[in-house]
Parts: C-alpha cells; sequence; structure tokens
C-alpha cells in the first residue's frame, strides 16, 4: 500500500470524446504500442539462443545460475518429478485445491466441444477427398514464475495441449532465487504435464526449440513471458511454432450507462494491475456515466494492493471514451480490436453480428473478465495489441495440424490429369503435366 499523501494523487486517466477534431489522433497515440525489443535485447537473446543450441544442458545451467541467481550444478536440480508435483496439490489448503480442480474440469470441458473431426467424402467417380487431424508430438508451455506466477496460465496452456492428444507436454517455469509456487505445481500436476524444468527466459525458449540432453525437442511454444521470452520466440519461429507474441493485457468495456461504476472501475482495474503497459478503456455515450466511473476509480484505486500500478497503467494508457452512440460504440470495438470486450448492456446479445474484432467477448453487466481468466471456461490467452483481427484464442486446434487426404480412382486421375495437363503447361512446368498425361486413359 501506499503513503497516505501519495493517495491524494489523481489518476489523470484520460477523457477523450469522439467528436473532438484530434479523436483519432488521439486514440492512435493511446493504443500505439510497439512490441519489438531493441537491438540490445535481440543481441542477447541471440548469443543466449546460440550457447544453448551448440553447449546444451551446459548453457542453460549456466545462463539460469546468472539471471534467476541460482548456483545448480546439474539439470537434475532444474527438473520436478511427477510425485513433487502430487505432492504439492495434496498439501494445498483444501479452498485451493477445490478451486484449481473445479477451473481444470471447466477449462477441460470447453475444449472437448472444439476438437476437430477427420473427414472424408467420395466423388462419383469414386475418387476420395478428405483431412486427418493429428496432434503435436511434443508442447512446450512457458509459465511465468517468480512474482508473477500464474497457475491459471498452467490450466489454459496444459489442458488444450491434452485435450488435443499431444503425446507430451513439457513445462518451463522459472524460479528466481529458488522460489517454487506451490499452486503452479499443483495445477501443473492437474493438467497432465510430463515434465516439468525450472528454467526460463531466452535459454528456456531455446531449450525447447532445440532439445538438450535434457530438455526434450519440442514442436510448438506457447504462453507467455517477459521482453526476452517474446524476442526468443520471434527468433525460433520457423524451427518450432509458437502461439503468438503477446503484448501487456488489455480490456475495453461499453456501458450503457447502467451498469454500477464500482463494478465498472474495478473491471477497468482487473487488467490495469497486471503491468504499468497494461490498458483499460471504457467507452459510453452516457456523459454523466463516465463521470461517475471517473469517481468511482478515484474512490477506489487507493483501496487496491497494486494501487501504485493500476494508478500509472491508467494515466499511461487508460481511458474514458465519450461516444455519440451505440453503433459508434461498435465501430470503436472494431477499430481497436481489443483482447477482452465487455458488454455491459442490456442486450448484449444483439451486438454480437456488428462485431468482427475481438479476442474474448463478455456478455452483459454480471460477466466480469476476472472470471474468464480463471475459471469460465474459454481459453484466457487472447490475442493482444489489435491481432485479434487476424488471430483466435489458444485452444485445441493450436496442438493440431491437418493434413489433405487425396485418393483418386483410375477414372478420377484421368479426368484430374485433362485439367492439371493444361494448366501445367500454361506454367511451362511439363514434367508436372506429363505425369499427370500418363494418367488419362483416352
Amino acid at each position: 500500500m501506499s503513503e497516505p499523501n501519495s493517495k491524494q494523487r489523481n489518476a489523470t486517466i484520460s477523457r477523450l470524446s469522439t467528436s473532438d477534431a484530434d479523436f483519432n489522433h488521439q486514440l492512435d497515440a493511446l493504443l500505439d504500442w510497439e512490441g519489438v525489443s531493441d537491438k540490445a535485447v535481440q543481441a542477447r537473446v541471440e548469443e543466449i539462443l546460440a550457447s544453448v543450441k551448440q553447449r546444451g544442458d551446459a548453457a542453460v545451467i549456466e545462463a539460469t545460475n546468472r539471471f534467476d541467481r541460482l548456483s545448480v550444478s546439474s539439470m537434475n536440480e532444474l527438473q520436478l518429478t511427477p510425485e513433487q508435483l502430487k505432492k504439492a496439490f495434496d498439501h494445498l489448503p483444501s479452498e485451493q485445491r477445490e478451486a484449481l480442480s473445479s477451473a481444470a474440469e471447466r477449462i477441460k470441458q470447453y475444449h472437448e466441444r472444439q476438437k476437430p473431426s477427420s473427414w472424408q467424402y467420395e466423388e462419383a467417380d469414386g475418387t476420395v477427398l478428405g483431412q486427418k487431424v493429428t496432434p503435436l508430438d511434443r508442447a512446450g508451455i512457458y509459465v511465468p514464475g517468480g512474482k508473477a506466477a500464474y497457475p491459471s496460465s498452467v490450466l489454459m496452456n496444459a489442458i488444450p495441449a491434452h485435450v488435443a492428444g499431444v503425446r507430451e507436454i513439457v513445462m518451463v517455469v522459472p524460479t528466481p532465487d529458488g522460489v517454487l509456487n506451490e499452486l503452479v505445481l499443483a495445477a501443473a500436476h492437474l493438467a497432465g504435464v510430463d515434465y516439468v524444468f525450472t528454467i526460463g527466459g531466452a535459454q528456456a525458449v531455446a531449450a525447447l526449440a532445440y532439445g538438450t540432453e535434457s530438455v526434450p525437442r519440442v514442436d510448438k511454444i506457447v504462453g507467455p513471458g517477459n521482453i526476452y521470452v517474446a524476442t526468443a520466440k520471434r527468433a525460433v519461429f520457423g524451427q518450432v511454432g509458437i502461439d503468438m507474441i503477446a503484448g501487456p493485457s488489455e480490456i475495453m468495456v461499453v456501458s450503457d450507462g447502467l451498469t454500477d461504476p464500482d463494478w465498472l472501475a474495478m473491471d477497468l482495474f482487473s487488467q490495469a494491475e497486471h503491468d504499468e503497459d497494461a490498458q483499460a478503456i471504457l467507452v459510453s455515450w452516457d456523459k454523466a456515466h463516465l463521470a461517475a466511473v471517473e469517481a468511482a476509480i478515484e474512490r477506489l484505486l487507493p483501496t487496491l494492493e497494486r494501487e501504485e500500478i493500476v494508478r500509472e497503467s491508467l494515466r499511461r494508457r487508460g481511458a474514458l471514451v465519450l461516444c455519440q452512440d451505440a453503433q459508434e460504440a461498435i465501430t470503436l470495438i472494431n477499430r481497436i480490436a481489443p483482447e477482452h470486450l465487455e458488454l455491459s448492456v442490456a442486450e448484449p446479445g444483439a451486438w454480437l453480428d456488428d462485431i468482427r474484432h475481438a479476442g474474448a467477448i463478455f456478455m452483459g453487466r454480471y460477466t466480469a473478465e476476472a472470471l474468464g481468466d480463471y475459471c469460465a471456461g474459454p481459453n484466457h490467452v487472447l490475442p493482444t495489441s489489435g491481432t485479434a483481427r487476424f488471430s483466435s484464442p489458444l485452444g485445441v486446434y493450436d496442438f493440431q495440424k491437418r493434413s489433405s487426404i487425396i485418393h483418386c480412382s483410375a477414372g478420377g486421375a484421368s479426368e484430374l490429369g485433362k485439367i492439371a495437363s493444361v494448366l501445367a503447361r500454361g506454367e511451362s512446368l511439363t514434367a508436372h503435366a506429363r505425369s499427370a498425361e500418363y494418367r488419362i486413359r483416352d
């Protein structure tokens, strides 16, 4: 908690209006986020990646000792056993154990519904076409550690992989100063994680991407991390798959003016408390309502344990936006493409058809974003920084790949060969053409 005199400062959250002449410029400046690391970070990450690729475990141990302030001599000291994970789960207070189990079950049930099926169909001439869905052999999940320990991230990353049918799940989680979070370990047990290594940073990403003597090489890496992790994920893409390059957490709330201002203030805080770069935006066409929310922000801010972080986040990247009407609010939603969208309005279902870009949509006054973070069921790993324009939440489909099935009958090959021949010769690829022509019967 901050000192009393600091509590008297204003939050200085921006007040914007779509009727302002420079509104578009103001909004662009507010939304601007450059998540690309500087050259110094990139150079350090490249050095670590190359070292791990060349020296394996030795490089991982060296970097872990340096950056996490440890003094280990072998990878055995950086690996947790299934027994340790189960022990962590068994020794949780009953309230935590039950909450974690309930959340895990809800997440599993939701993601079970995402499982796609392989399919085929047969054409009149007997040619069969289709698609085969296959899970990845091995997935790596990165889980933040130390002060930022998130058991919910373990569940959200590992359970979809498990449901997808991934054969092995390898989890990495840094433990600065040797601090283990029992909830994180318990979540790993519940989610069916096969390997847990207490490593983090670029060295952990490198170990997952390239494999070492101890860390199995994975096919895809998912999960959030700091700028070093994000930079490393970008660098190894192609060697392995990655889920996304995550930016700061963000929420956009649209209110019709009838939701309790205290609720809305706390909803904004729930994202702003992640870090100083997080973004919280409230949009309404009710000016008096925006003033009431601003007053609630000022009144409730001093009650927060993470007051200073929230205050700085709101000052830097927060905004209360006055728009003309509901239609203009929808236009803003699609322009911003928020990670989290709360529709705190009377008939949220009527809005859905017009919303094209949002990571997760929270419907109605009672659906706090926080419920989605932990236990509603849908995944909380979501596209940030406007990438909801082309990206989706993490899901079962991220841990599976699809193969095309083509099985031509003799008649089908003959007919397709005629088409392929013409097109191949049009591209001057005569071996293609002749290969197809061999199958033409007449």
